[in-house]
Formats: structure tokens, sequence, C-alpha cells
């Protein structure tokens, strides 16, 4: 009983780790871009630091060959999903305030709810119908804060697309990849994005990476290996250790603990109001995945795609 209850305890932690490393991201971004870097340079080096480090762990750990559609689905999910995903993102956070950003993109776990249910994945019963209009209510809440301030139409939308087309990806994940080794996985999407990003690099001059700081290739070293390659590792261990519906409940403390970074590293202050619509979003979601917790419990299906936590279905990286 001891061993299962440090397992799980330990499990815990290692999620905790992986939402910080997830919920830091959008601050390395932020110091990257005072340092000189541009948004498409910092997610070129990102995407390629990341896969070089994951491609080295696949060698060591041998997993068994992907067949071809799974090589196919990878590559697809990288070049259309996620590094859309993460450039809309990453272009909000040149607009936007980090903890705006990350509550925005946190509406994700509700639209998939919505997608599956479309779908006929999931059912739309009261609990989910209520975590919608809290969700919903939320993000409008969100906005209304902002308002009155200088608040960036351009970026709010670049956050909100970066939600909707995470939505796309973890949807089509769902199906297309969940047979593949999670590391393997994690490592052809993130090749295909870099490659992806780099053309779009080469097409526009860049990278542009003359007049970057010292302090701009620390910052960007901390978004590849801190809030990219290390949370999604820890995130692997941590979801064998304690399950998906427990691993998706932590991890919603991943956009509570950018807020929390933002005011002690940038100043940034969220109005009362903001305040309210930031819990109601992260209420949605543990209401959501509290419903899935139970329903593992007895046996029945652990986690649906619509509360898959930020930074992990099929253990893909997130928060940008």
């Amino acid at each position: 009983m001891s061993f299962c209850a440090d397992r799980e305890q330990q499990g815990i932690l290692l999620c905790v780790l992986a939402a910080a490393g997830f919920g830091a991201m959008a601050i390395f971004a932020k110091l990257a871009y005072a340092a000189g870097f541009d948004a498409a340079s910092l997610l070129l080096l990102r995407f390629t630091i990341a896969a070089v480090v994951l491609w080295a762990i696949v060698l060591v750990r041998r997993p068994s060959r992907p067949s071809l559609r799974t090589v196919a689905a990878a590559v697809a999910l990288g070049a259309f999903g996620y590094a859309v995903q993460a450039a809309s993102f990453f272009f909000a956070l040149e607009r936007i305030d980090a903890s705006m950003a990350s509550l925005l993109l946190y509406v994700y776990p509700t639209l998939v709810l919505i997608g599956a249910i479309a779908m006929g994945r999931e059912r739309a019963t009261r609990r989910r119908v209520t975590a919608l209009a809290l969700a919903s209510a939320g993000t409008v809440l969100v906005l209304m804060g902002g308002a009155a301030g200088a608040l960036d139409p351009t970026g709010v939308a670049l956050a909100l697309v970066a939600a909707i087309s995470y939505t796309a990806y973890i949807l089509s994940a769902d199906r297309a990849v969940r047979d593949a080794d999670p590391v393997l996985l994690v490592a052809m999407i993130l090749t295909s994005a870099a490659v992806v990003v780099g053309i779009f690099n080469a097409a526009a001059g860049g990278p542009h990476l003359g007049h970057v700081g010292a302090s701009g290739w620390s910052a960007a070293a901390g978004v590849a290996v801190v809030s990219t390659v290390l949370p999604v590792i820890a995130f692997l261990v941590g979801i064998q250790r304690v399950g998906p519906a427990t691993a998706s409940i932590v991890s919603t403390v991943e956009p509570v603990i950018t807020v929390m970074l933002a005011m002690a590293v940038f100043g940034e202050q969220l109005a009362p109001v903001q305040v309210l619509g930031g819990a109601a979003v992260l209420g949605a979601v543990v209401l959501v995945n509290v419903r899935s917790r139970v329903r593992s419990v007895h046996g029945a299906p652990a986690l649906s795609p619509a509360a898959a936590p930020a930074g992990a279905l099929a253990s893909q990286p997130a928060g940008g």
C-alpha cells in the first residue's frame, strides 16, 4: 500500500513539474523577444533543439518501428496541426500579455469536448453542458477585463486560433496515432513542425538571429528544453504512475503557473473580472475531468479526448 502511495505521489509531482515547465513557456518566450528574437526564429530553434534531444532519446530506447500510416499521420499533425497552433500562440505572445494568452489558450479542453460531442464521440451530459457554459462565460470575462486597457484584437484572435487549431490537432491525433510510441511520436511531430517553420523562415528571409543578445539564447534554451523536452518526459512518466484522468486534473495548474510567473517576472496584473474568468475556465476543465476520473475508478473508459491535459494528448508538447 505504501509503495502504491509513493508511486502516486511521485506521479502527481511529475505532472506538476510538467505543468510548470509548459506554464513557463510563455515567460521564456517573452524574455527571448525582449532580447531580440522574433516569434518565427524562436519557434524554429525550439522545434529543432527539442527534436534533436528527443531523437537522441529514441535512439537509446529503440522503440518498435512505426507503420507508414503512423509516420504519415505524425508528419501531417506536425506540419498542419502543431506548427499552426504553436505559431499562433507565439505570435500572440508578441502582442498580448503572457497571462491572457495562456488563459485564452486553455479554452481548448472545452472546445475539444464540443468537437467530441459534435462528432458523436461523447454525450452532452448535464455536467458537460455546465462545463461548456462555465468556460464560455470565463472566456468572455477574461476579454471584458482586458477591454479596459490596451487589448490587442489581433493578439486575442491569434490566441483563440491557437486554441482552435490545438482542438483540431487533438481530435485528429486521438484517432490517427493512438498506438504509436509516445516519445517517437513527439519526435516525428516536432521534426515535421521544424521543417514547416524552417520553410516559413526561409521565405521571410530568416531566421533573424543577428541582434539576439546572450540572454535571448538562454531564454530560447529554456523554451526548448525546460518548457518542451523536460515536461514531455516528466508527463510521460507521471501519467504511467497516476493514469490520464488524475494527470489531466493536475495539469489544470498550468495556466495558473503562467499567470503567477508573469506577475512575478513582468509585473503583469489581471483585473478582478479576469481572475474570475480564469477561475471559471479552469473550473470547467476540472468539472469535466473529475467526472472522467470517477468513471475510470469504476472501470469505465478513463479519459476522453476532451479531458486530455495541456501538453500531452499522446504526450505531445503544448503551451504553444
